[in-house]
């Protein structure tokens, strides 16, 4: 196994981690608002997923050098080196980065709060963050788009 591979696994591994503490404080709610929770939870495994994506966009590179951090999508890889192609697998990212779920995942969000306040509560977020089920599905399809383009990476 790669150390880019291992490290996209390790990143994936560590945001199911995240998004089961999400769930969980969801679950015991304990009076913080979901939004509220969105925020303190969000940049933590949005981040891991970011970085399983660009330790796997290096995988996909075949790079040989691991820098001291991913890329944060197919403008940030490294140039080809010359007389090889460009991965048919990094054009198809190129392309879900541009529309789509992975541009959804990959998206900065402003979690500043917002104007409006659940009563009693001084905590507001923007309403339109995601909720643990669609950082739950970003996980399941980047990990679906992992096991697929590895099995065509490991026959060659």
């Amino acid at each position: 196994m790669s150390s880019a591979r291992a490290r996209a696994n390790h990143h994936l591994y560590l945001a199911k981690i995240v998004q089961d503490g999400w769930r969980a404080a969801r679950a015991a709610r304990g009076g913080v608002p979901g939004q509220t929770l969105a925020q303190a939870y969000l940049p933590v495994v949005s981040e891991h997923l970011v970085r399983a994506y660009g330790w796997f966009l290096l995988e996909v590179t075949g790079a040989e050098q691991m820098p001291g951090a991913p890329p944060r999508g197919c403008d940030a890889l490294p140039p080809v080196p010359a007389g090889k192609a460009l991965p048919g697998e990094i054009r198809e990212f190129q392309h879900l980065e541009t529309r789509g779920w992975l541009a959804d995942m990959l998206a900065e969000r402003d979690l500043t709060p917002g104007a409006s306040r659940t009563p009693g509560n001084l905590a507001t977020a923007p309403a339109d963050i995601p909720d643990p089920e669609q950082v739950a599905d970003w996980t399941a399809r980047l990990e679906a788009l992992f096991t697929r383009m590895r099995e065509s990476l490991d026959e060659y």
